[in-house]
């Protein structure tokens, strides 16, 4: 087993990591915990650009 899977923290592809940082400062933090969120709810270890797109689809962003 990973580390990262003990400790809960998701991998994060480059592309997702762009779509990130392109959220506006104030809330990438909330948007960051959203996304991860959804990935977990689906059962995926890696954050991938297209969750983000979906999560910003789910969440109305």
């Amino acid at each position: 087993m990973r580390d990262a899977d003990l400790t809960g923290i998701l991998e994060w592809t480059p592309e997702a990591k762009v779509k990130l940082k392109n959220i506006p400062f104030f809330v990438r933090a909330q948007a960051r915990q959203r996304v991860e969120q959804l990935a977990r709810a689906t059962g995926q270890q890696m954050v991938t650009g297209e969750l983000v797109e979906q999560a910003r689809l789910e969440f109305g962003q």
